[in-house]
């Protein structure tokens, strides 16, 4: 009798309700231990690539150098990005001045709104599919719990029918119907952890982001590129412009 007992015979037991539930639990299982894996996997290769880009950028001899270093390999991180776009706009604006709307204000004033909107974009894209994780880690229990009370609810009829409450006749149905509270908590658990370590993960890399674009603006609002200091790293400016603490 045990061994009918298990998960097999819930599922043969099951009906429409508790098998579409049981679907969704598992879709929502796929779901998020892909969006976890997925973005693990990005998280990984943008800080290494983040990384390499910000050790070349501090130890470059002038601006012109990561200039050049942008327009032959390209961006492949959110640093890079920032700063492909704010030399672009500086170029833009010196070349062309306010044109429209957007270019409005002085060079300083276009610089800001675009490093402004490379960075919403940047938070924007280090958020896509965390909403998605977050309501699976917050839905899944309510879920199973929902089809431990379906099953619970048939296990009692079923047992009304028969006209027997013995204990053996009660354990079984109503053990089975708690699969699902089981499974919902199997789900949620993996899904906000990963929700969390996903979301520290990207406001630690936002914070570094924030400050690098409060240097990059310094760099380039000073309207030079070491021109007479070309023969230090960025590095070494970058220390210069550093408030000195007493």
């Amino acid at each position: 009798m045990n061994e009918s007992l298990g998960f097999g015979h819930f599922i043969a037991q099951a009906d429409a309700v508790g098998k579409t539930l049981l679907v969704i639990l598992l879709l929502m299982s796929a779901i998020s231990w892909y969006l976890i894996v997925m973005k693990g996997i990005t998280q990984f290769v943008r800080k290494r690539r983040s990384e390499q880009f910000l050790n070349f950028f501090w130890n470059a001899s002038s601006l012109e150098q990561v200039r050049h270093e942008i327009a032959t390999h390209g961006v492949h991180d959110p640093f890079s990005h920032l700063t492909a776009h704010a030399m672009h706009a500086q170029d833009h604006h010196a070349k062309y001045g306010a044109a429209k709307l957007e270019e409005a204000g002085s060079a300083q004033e276009f610089l800001t709104r675009t490093i402004k909107k490379v960075l919403d974009e940047e938070t924007l894209r280090l958020e896509n599919g965390l909403t998605v994780l977050a309501t699976i880690g917050s839905t899944a229990p309510f879920v199973g719990l929902f089809g431990t009370v379906w099953g619970v609810y048939h296990a009692l009829v079923a047992i009304g029918l028969s006209g027997s409450g013995t204990l053996d006749k009660v354990a079984g149905p109503v053990g089975e119907a708690l699969i699902m509270t089981a499974i919902g908590l199997a789900v949620a658990i993996p899904a906000v952890m990963g929700y969390n370590w996903l979301t520290r993960s990207n406001r630690v890399l936002t914070a570094k982001l924030d400050a690098f674009a409060f240097e990059l603006f310094t760099f380039l609002s000073m309207g030079q590129s070491l021109k007479g200091e070309n023969v230090r790293p960025l590095a070494a400016a970058r220390a210069g412009t550093q408030p000195q603490v007493a």
